[in-house]
């Protein structure tokens, strides 16, 4: 499954609007400047829906949350369903708080999701199924988070990502598994948030096929992460953090088919 929408997304140089949190706002928008898109960080109520109407991908992050900016996420969202543009959501903490269990709930009864990216107990609450919040990547069977992810997939009507040690990317009929990245993403703040607004930026040059852009994107962001990695070995987050701000630039369609690690299951 090598599509190649990276070179796509470096052709088109898509606008990805992103409504997301104070911690992370400069990294997305120098990983997404890095990857070859176009990125646009308003989140006033006064022009989210005009800056939604033009942009090839809608992202949504919950990571800060306030009354103005979910006022703002939602007419961003309706106003990306309303002229089709594929819209992401990144339930940052979803299920940690009341509040942003609640919060989550009222933007997913506000639009339609065309994706949403987080780690399996977010992606469980969003969907309304069980998961425990702590120690999720402790005796979690793959069985069972390839379960929930098609079953949320088949609930929200939208393509699921569920990150971890393996990414899970489905449709709910159709499943990707990626295996690329390094542990040292963790030590980074911000990586998880950039990963769904990068997931924007290919859904944005995929033409509707949703699935495969997100799955590339997921495996693509991977390759990134394990080069930065191997370069910087020894020197620390610091270092890699800039390293793979730089690897988001490099890595052509050629070094990521050689390097993916990435497979369709048979259903």
């Amino acid at each position: 499954m090598i599509m190649s929408y990276l070179a796509k997304v470096r052709e088109l140089n898509p606008l990805v609007h992103n409504i997301t949190n104070i911690v992370v706002a400069n990294f997305s928008a120098n990983g997404l400047l890095a990857l070859g898109a176009s990125p646009f960080m308003a989140d006033a109520r006064e022009e989210v829906a005009d800056v939604a109407a033009m942009s090839g991908a809608v992202v949504l992050n919950i990571g800060t949350l306030n009354e103005q900016a979910i006022s703002s996420m939602i007419l961003a969202g309706q106003s990306a369903n309303t002229h089709g543009v594929p819209l992401v959501l990144d339930p940052v903490g979803a299920g940690a708080t009341a509040y942003r269990s609640e919060v989550t709930q009222k933007l997913m009864q506000s639009m339609q999701l065309t994706a949403l990216r987080g780690n399996v107990a977010e992606v469980a609450n969003v969907a309304g199924e069980s998961w425990a919040s702590k120690g999720v990547d402790a005796g979690a069977g793959e069985g069972d988070v390839l379960a929930l992810a098609k079953k949320a997939a088949q609930k929200l009507g939208c393509v699921v990502i569920v990150t971890g040690r393996e990414d899970v990317i489905t449709d709910g009929s159709r499943t990707f598994v990626a295996s690329n990245g390094h542990p040292v993403l963790t030590k980074v703040t911000g990586t998880g948030c950039l990963l769904s607004a990068v997931t924007g930026a290919f859904l944005a040059a995929s033409e509707g096929a949703w699935l495969e852009a997100a799955a590339e994107a997921i495996s693509f962001y991977g390759v990134a992460a394990e080069i930065a990695a191997e370069r910087t070995e020894g020197h620390g987050p610091g270092a890699f953090q800039i390293e793979f701000l730089n690897q988001l630039s490099a890595v052509t369609p050629e070094v990521y088919s050689q390097r993916s690690r990435i497979e369709q299951l048979n259903h």
